[in-house]
């Protein structure tokens, strides 16, 4: 994976005293808290521990991933939104955690835009449609036959409210299946059951099933992507296998608690972002499936509200709402 020019310039960008030691977190000494609300295993979790692995370097702290699942994201998301805003406790959001979830979520306990402040997008990832390996299932139109004319299927996401669990219901909807929903309490386990064959597919986050499928233990039926990937020729485009609509892809980035003072985030930002002209963390992340397109803090604001009214549309579409 390389960083494009547009990249690059995203990254000059940031101005030259971000990197400056002075400016710093209180109690600067101290560890940063890097809140990741998913459990280890899953795309959020991986981009934590490889960026911060390396921003703590450019810090000068320690960071330290705090995995706080559940809640369709909101533990960790209310762990941040409730920490002081000194730089110490910051989250790896995406887009249900601030997003979709301000549309799901009747009674949730902060806004999702006004509670946070958005720090640094990081990358995005592709979500795939995958099976177990011995599926009838060999293509996008295999499943759809198989929850139709009488056929029950049954789809896992990677939580309730969770772009897989949107975008699923996407398919089942417009396919016209029936197709009964079990959500998993993280990416990793609901992966975990489709390869044991306890459920019928799964539109996951494609870091979390690349090894899986590359293993031979999941088969992927279509990719939300572009064009083909490089490392997987052989599995279709959505658009290639008739169901277009499903190239949603995922996000992630950085975000702190509202009130962040804009040196604090500006260095935070340049240190996160900073990672990505590592090599190790380039291939690190492009083997896990990722697409690196970051933006400085001002920027990934403005997408971020985007975002939300993006997500609150579909979710209106499909009618997936949580308690909260």
């Amino acid at each position: 994976m390389r960083i494009t020019r547009r990249h690059a310039l995203a990254l000059a960008a940031l101005p030259a005293a971000l990197a400056a030691p002075a400016v710093r977190a209180q109690g600067s000494d101290r560890p940063i808290r890097l809140i990741v609300p998913a459990p280890p295993g899953g795309p959020t979790d991986i981009l934590a521990r490889v960026t911060g692995e390396k921003a703590a370097a450019a810090l000068g702290q320690p960071v330290v991933v705090d995995n706080r699942a559940g809640g369709g994201g909101v533990i960790g998301s209310e762990a941040t939104h409730r920490a002081a805003p000194d730089g110490l406790t910051v989250m790896i959001g995406h887009n249900q955690t601030h997003a979709s979830n301000q549309a799901m979520m009747a009674r949730l306990p902060f806004n999702v835009v006004e509670g946070f402040t958005a720090v640094a997008k990081l990358g995005t990832v592709h979500h795939a449609t995958v099976v177990p390996a011995n599926s009838r299932a060999q293509s996008m139109a295999d499943l759809q036959a198989m929850g139709r004319n009488g056929g029950r299927l049954n789809y896992a996401s990677s939580q309730a409210g969770s772009a897989s669990h949107v975008i699923a219901e996407t398919f089942v909807r417009r396919s016209g299946l029936d197709a009964t929903h079990v959500p998993f309490n993280g990416a990793a386990p609901a992966a975990t059951a489709t390869v044991a064959g306890q459920v019928d597919f799964y539109v996951s986050t494609f870091p979390t099933v690349a090894n899986l499928i590359r293993d031979g233990r999941l088969r992927a039926l279509s990719v939300g992507a572009p064009r083909r990937l490089a490392d997987f020729p052989a599995i279709p485009t959505t658009e290639e296998a008739g169901v277009g609509y499903m190239a949603v892809d995922a996000w992630f980035g950085l975000f702190g608690p509202a009130g962040l003072p804009a040196p604090v985030a500006e260095r935070l930002a340049a240190a996160f972002i900073g990672t990505f002209a590592d090599a190790e963390v380039q291939r690190r992340l492009a083997a896990a499936g990722f697409t690196l397109d970051p933006l400085p803090p001002a920027a990934f604001a403005a997408f971020q509200r985007a975002e939300v009214a993006r997500w609150a549309e579909m979710v209106q579409l499909t009618g997936v709402k949580l308690d909260g």
